[in-house]
């Protein structure tokens, strides 16, 4: 069962349930991979629906910063409960460790040696990574390995 699919079952589920907070929640991660899908003139893959999913926590914490500028907790309590349903479709995180070892690896098989080579590494080590780490901390410890 694809992302997608799982995630229309879950809707349907929250639905007959009366859940109001994950019925929102999913028809807005639904509706986002459906315009990447136009967007593409296709279906997309799983690796391209999680960074969507990705796209969309990002989103509510940016959200979270602003509502709290706002000083607009309910808000924030609502941002905080979507992402916490949201991250339960995500794979599991990479802890730094992992993410460094990934790297390492990427590195030595491009025999990058310096910041410039950045770039060949990046497109390496991003599709290993399939929703487990942001293209942030990937590049972070590309960065701090290469430095």
């Amino acid at each position: 069962m694809t992302l997608k699919e799982t995630l229309q079952s879950d809707l349907k589920d929250a639905m007959r349930a009366g859940d109001d907070l994950r019925k929102n929640t999913l028809r807005m991660a639904i509706s986002a991979i459906k315009l990447a899908e136009i967007e593409k003139n296709g279906p997309l893959d799983e690796s391209a629906s999680l960074a969507i999913m990705q796209k969309e926590v990002k989103s509510r914490r940016e959200s979270i910063a602003d509502a709290q500028r706002a000083n607009r907790p309910d808000l924030v309590q609502t941002a905080e409960q979507e992402i916490k349903l949201l991250e339960h479709y995500l794979p599991r995180a990479l802890d730094p460790a992992e993410l460094e070892t990934l790297a390492r690896v990427a590195i030595q098989e491009v025999g990058a040696s310096s910041l410039k080579e950045m770039g060949q590494v990046m497109k390496v080590l991003m599709p290993r990574l399939q929703g487990r780490a942001t293209g942030d901390q990937a590049s972070q410890a590309v960065r701090k390995l290469l430095a």
